[in-house]
């Protein structure tokens, strides 16, 4: 009796090393969380609380700061949804069907085509800024949605495809062979085998573009002077001097401005994220 008590407490106690290690772990969240939570803090502020106590939570709040900036954004959210939403669809169509090519068809040239497609990884993009206006504005598609979800397109694939390929070289052939067995063409395994494998994957990548091209500031500002069509990147820096007065910024609404504009980024990651965190660790075991 006594050694099985000696045992449990043995199992009870935790060497300090572990509340080390915690400690540490708790003190980087909360490094990281913190601008976050002054975000919040200061977005239900008005400019007096904003000057007079910017580091405490005040009363009273001023969620109002919330209805008037979103007034203001809800178009810029709106283009930024729908562009960021057709550029991620297609880039997972194509990265997907360009992918599955290299990794289970032979052609001539297959490996010097990958390894042209991977080398882009390697050019910084803002390099591609002045060749892709150019490509742009001869074909006569400055100022225009398509001016952004193309580029988005062809930029995104680069990294879809060297994932995917990837995932799909590692899927064992047995069950390619069996879905031949059964008389499914190439494009049948590709939808039905190879798609809904690599779906945790799939959420990886789209999260990874929809992230970058929300946060995109440069190009749409060189490519867009229509405000109907700016992306909420630009409208934020719009919506900046609408709120600011005479001699001074009302601080509020521009706080409650950015967090309003981070939530559907937010809404994406808390749906996807558990393929998000599938789909990294599938492709840093496979890749």
């Amino acid at each position: 009796m006594s050694e099985a008590r000696q045992a449990n407490a043995s199992r009870r106690r935790v060497p300090w090393c572990e509340w080390a290690k915690h400690g540490i772990m708790l003190g980087i969240v909360a490094l990281v969380l913190y601008p976050f939570a002054m975000l919040v803090v200061l977005s239900l502020k008005d400019n007096a609380q904003f000057f007079h106590e910017p580091w405490l939570p005040t009363w009273p709040l001023h969620p109002g700061n919330y209805s008037a900036s979103a007034r203001l954004l809800i178009r810029y959210i709106l283009n930024s949804i729908f562009v960021s939403g057709a550029s991620c669809a297609g880039v997972l169509l194509l990265s997907s069907f360009s992918a599955f090519t290299f990794a289970r068809f032979q052609f001539f040239g297959r490996r010097f085509l990958f390894l042209a497609i991977i080398v882009l990884m390697m050019v910084p993009g803002i390099l591609g800024l002045v060749p892709t206006f150019m490509v742009v504005k001869n074909l006569g598609l400055l100022n225009t949605r398509w001016a952004l979800i193309l580029p988005y397109i062809a930029g995104g694939q680069v990294v879809g495809i060297f994932l995917l390929r990837s995932f799909f070289s590692a899927m064992p052939d047995d069950l390619f062979d069996a879905a031949k067995i059964d008389g499914a063409g190439d494009f049948r395994m590709y939808a039905s085998v190879a798609l809904p494998l690599c779906k945790p994957m799939l959420a990886t990548i789209a999260i990874m573009n929809v992230q970058a091209t929300w946060n995109d500031l440069i190009w749409p500002l060189v490519c867009l002077s229509d405000d109907k069509l700016k992306t909420v990147s630009i409208g934020l820096l719009s919506f900046q001097s609408q709120v600011a007065m005479a001699t001074t910024t009302r601080w509020g609404p521009l706080f409650a401005g950015y967090v309003v504009a981070s939530i559907p980024l937010l809404l994406l990651f808390l749906v996807a994220s558990r393929a998000f965190v599938q789909g990294l660790t599938s492709g840093a075991l496979k890749a």
